[in-house]
């Protein structure tokens, strides 16, 4: 089988080396208790913290290959707390981008008028999902979500895992951080399980 997202070996401070084999338009979960590094490892992955491996490689091409922005937008890490460095959330999207980001939002249950919108009077569940947006945009291969639904309702919830079936039917992958074990059975096949002894186990859904 030919891997879209493929790591070798990956070592970062906390975890034993780990290897994954993506597979396009497949997800993996990420479980286990907070501390254990999921987050951690997601970052070093998108190679924002430090970290070693033996080789990781989109679509065949190895990560070194990649300047670091360029690697960020094909293999892009979704924080759990995403960032915001300017006053409005339009100020965080490119022109071109708001077609679709607007597309987008509908999507989710946000108001066309979400972009015109201070960062500063966003909810956390405002925020998560228009960082999703902000990310979905710019059509990455492979997403890393940390708890993307996490201050989400039900519904709101449904609405997100909905659009990421939709990106994986499309052809991109997901590496997503989660707790909640229903979500786990409708996203992925398999789960990596992580504990505070930096053991990682894989297990199929």
């Amino acid at each position: 089988m030919t891997y879209l997202l493929e790591v070798c070996q990956l070592q970062r401070p906390g975890c034993e080396p780990l290897d994954i084999s993506l597979a396009t338009g497949e997800a993996l979960a990420v479980m286990g208790p907070s501390g254990a590094g999921k987050s951690r490892l997601l970052r070093a992955i998108a190679e924002l913290d430090p970290n070693e491996a033996e080789a990781v490689s989109l679509a065949g091409a190895d990560r070194s290959s990649f300047a670091a922005p360029a690697w960020r937008r094909q293999v892009t890490y979704v924080a759990a707390t995403p960032g915001w460095w300017a006053p409005t959330v339009a100020d965080h999207f490119k022109t071109e981008h708001l077609t679709d980001a607007n597309a987008l939002a509908t999507r989710v249950s946000l108001p066309s008028n979400a972009f015109e919108w201070t960062v500063s009077r966003l909810s956390t569940g405002e925020a998560q999902r228009l960082a999703l947006i902000r990310a979905l945009v710019q059509k990455p291969k492979v997403l890393l979500l940390d708890e993307p639904t996490a201050s989400l309702d039900d519904e709101a919830t449904a609405k997100v895992e909905a659009l990421l079936r939709q990106r994986m039917t499309d052809g991109a992958s997901l590496v997503i951080v989660t707790h909640n074990k229903n979500q786990v059975a409708r996203l992925a096949k398999h789960c990596l399980r992580m504990d505070r002894t930096g053991k990682v186990t894989v297990e199929k859904v």
